[in-house]
C-alpha cells in the first residue's frame, strides 16, 4: 500500500483546519443532544398524568422512533450530498432539528409526537453520515482519525449539554412531570430547548468550505485547489486533484455512481459493504445506547431518586467526554484495529460482570429491582466501565472507519448504507430493551449484550482491515 508523505502543516493552517473540522462536527453536537435529551423525559412521556399514558413497549417506541428517521436520513444522505454538497445537507439537518424540537415539545397528540421524532431522526441521520464524511474528506491522511473523531467528541459534548439542561430543569421544577415556565411541563422544555443549538448549527454551516473531493467531482477544480492549499496545506495540490479525479473516473467504469455499484460476489454485495454492516451491527448490539437513553430509568429501578439518577447521568456523560479524548489521541497512534480489538475484549469482561450482578436481583411489583448494596455498586461501576471503554474505542472508531473504509467512487453511497444499518440496528436494540428487561430480566438482557461484545472481538481480529494512514484515494487497493 503506497502512502503519501504527509506535509508539515504550519501553525496558521493547522489552526484553520482545526476550526473547519470543529464547525463541521457541530452536527455531532446536535446529534448527541437530540438523541440523549429524551433520557430525562422517558418516564414523564409515558406517564398518564403529564404524558401519553404509554405501555412499556410504546414507551420504548417513543424513544426509538427517532432512530427510524436516522435510518432514512443516513440512507439518503449520500445521494443528497452528491447532488447538493456536504454543507447543504448539514444545513438541512439543522432545519429538521429545529422543527422537530418545537413540535415534539409542544404537541399533545402522540401521533404528531412520533412523526416529528422521526423528522428529528432524519436530521440525526444526515449529520451522522455526512459529518464524519465531510471531516475525513478535508483532513490529511496522517491525522484523519484524530480530526474525524471530532464528531464523536461533539456527540459527547452534546450529550453532556442535554443532561445538564435536563438536570437543571428537574431541579427548578421538582420533576420532569412538573410544570415549569409558561405552564409547560419540564420534559417539554427539555425537548423545546433543542431548537437553540439547531439554529446555531444552521448559521455556522455558512462558514464551512466544501470538500475538495466533492468540488472535483463537480468539476470545480479551481476552488478545490484553493481549499487544498489554504485549509489543508497540501504542497502539491495539482497532484492530489489529479489523483482524486482518477479515483472517481476509473478505467473499469465511467457510469454515474448508484447504489448498484455496491453489488458484489459476496451474498450480492461487495465484501467491504458487508464488513461495514456487520461492524456497525456488533457495535450497536452490545447495548451501548441503552446506557445513553435509559440509564436514568435504570437507576430509578435500583432505588435512586429522579434527581440522583439525572446527576449520575451527567457524571457519566462528562467521563465519557474524557474517554473520547483518550480515543482521539490513540486512534492514529495504535491504529483502528488495535483500538477495537482491546476495546471489545474489555467491554466483554465488564458486561459479563454486569450481567452477573443484575442477575442477582429480584424484580418487585412496583418495577424496582431488589439488589444488595454490594452488587448494586459492582453493577453500576462495571456498567459505566463498559460504557467508558466503548466511548474510548468503538464510539470513536466506528465513525472514522465507515467514513474512510470505502473507495472514493462509492464512498458516499457505501457510507450511507453503513450508517443506515447502524441506525436500524440501534432502533432494534433500543426498541426491544424495555420488553427484554421486563420479560427475561436485566441479568439475561446484559448477558445477551456480553455475547454480542464477544462476537465483536472475534470479528475485529478476523475481518476488519486497517485503514490507519491510508490515503482515501488509495483505499481501493487495500479492500479488493
Amino acid at each position: 500500500m503506497s502512502q503519501h508523505a504527509q506535509p508539515q502543516i504550519d501553525g496558521k493552517l493547522k489552526g484553520k483546519l482545526i476550526a473547519v473540522c470543529t464547525i463541521g462536527a457541530v452536527g455531532g453536537f446536535l446529534f448527541g443532544y437530540d438523541t440523549s435529551v429524551i433520557n430525562g423525559a422517558v418516564t414523564a412521556i409515558a406517564s398518564p398524568d403529564s404524558g401519553f399514558a404509554l405501555s412499556s413497549t410504546m414507551s420504548g417506541f417513543s424513544v426509538s422512533s427517532a432512530l427510524l428517521g436516522c435510518v432514512f436520513g443516513a440512507w439518503f444522505a449520500g445521494v443528497i450530498a452528491d447532488r447538493m454538497g456536504r454543507i447543504r445537507v448539514l444545513e438541512l439537518a439543522a432545519v429538521l432539528f429545529v422543527a422537530a424540537s418545537l413540535v415534539t415539545g409542544l404537541t399533545t397528540d402522540f401521533t404528531m409526537f412520533i412523526i416529528f421524532r422521526i423528522v428529528g431522526g432524519l436530521g440525526v441521520g444526515f449529520t451522522s453520515a455526512i459529518g464524519p464524511a465531510y471531516i475525513s474528506e478535508i483532513s490529511p491522511a496522517a491525522r484523519r482519525g484524530f480530526f474525524t473523531s471530532f464528531q464523536q467528541m461533539a456527540i459527547a459534548l452534546g450529550i453532556i449539554a442535554s443532561l445538564v439542561v435536563n438536570d437543571i430543569y428537574v431541579a427548578i421544577s421538582g420533576g420532569a412531570e412538573m410544570p415549569m415556565w409558561m405552564g409547560l411541563d419540564a420534559w417539554r422544555w427539555m425537548l423545546v430547548t433543542t431548537a437553540l443549538p439547531g439554529v446555531i448549527m444552521f448559521f455556522l454551516c455558512f462558514a464551512l468550505p466544501e470538500t475538495p473531493r466533492y468540488l472535483v467531482m463537480k468539476g470545480d477544480v479551481g476552488k478545490a485547489r484553493d481549499i487544498l492549499v489554504d485549509v489543508i496545506g497540501d504542497p502539491d495540490a495539482d497532484s492530489t486533484i489529479e489523483k482524486i479525479r482518477r479515483s472517481f473516473h476509473s478505467d473499469e467504469n465511467e457510469r454515474k455512481v448508484s447504489f448498484k455499484e455496491l453489488r458484489g460476489k459476496t451474498f450480492g454485495l461487495k465484501g467491504v459493504v458487508w464488513i461495514s454492516i456487520i461492524f456497525v451491527l456488533l457495535a450497536q448490539a452490545n447495548g451501548q445506547n441503552i446506557i445513553m437513553l435509559y440509564d436514568s430509568s435504570l437507576w430509578n429501578m435500583l432505588g435512586f431518586s429522579e434527581q440522583a439518577s439525572l446527576t449520575i447521568a451527567v457524571v457519566r456523560a462528562t467521563l465519557a467526554a474524557v474517554a473520547t479524548v483518550v480515543g482521539m489521541v490513540l486512534i492514529d497512534r495504535v491504529g483502528r484495529r488495535n483500538l477495537m480489538k482491546y476495546g471489545t475484549l474489555l467491554m466483554t469482561v465488564f458486561l459479563g460482570i454486569t450481567a452477573i450482578g443484575f442477575g442477582q436481583g429480584q424484580l418487585n411489583a412496583d418495577g424496582t429491582l431488589s439488589l444488595s448494596i454490594t452488587w448494586t455498586w459492582i453493577s453500576i461501576i462495571c456498567t459505566y466501565a463498559f460504557f467508558l471503554v466503548c466511548c474510548a474505542t468503538t464510539n470513536v472508531a466506528v465513525w472514522v472507519i465507515i467514513s474512510e473504509i470505502f473507495p472514493n467512487r462509492i464512498r458516499a453511497k457505501g457510507e450511507a448504507v453503513a450508517t443506515a444499518a447502524n441506525w436500524m440496528f440501534n432502533f432494534l436494540i433500543t426498541t426491544i430493551y424495555p420488553p427484554m428487561r421486563d420479560g427475561i430480566g436485566l441479568g439475561w438482557t446484559y448477558g445477551f449484550y456480553t455475547l454480542m461484545a464477544l462476537l465483536g472481538f472475534f470479528f475485529v481480529i478476523r475481518f476488519l482491515p486497517e485503514t490507519n494512514g491510508v490515503e482515501l484515494e488509495d483505499m481501493k487497493a487495500e479492500l479488493k
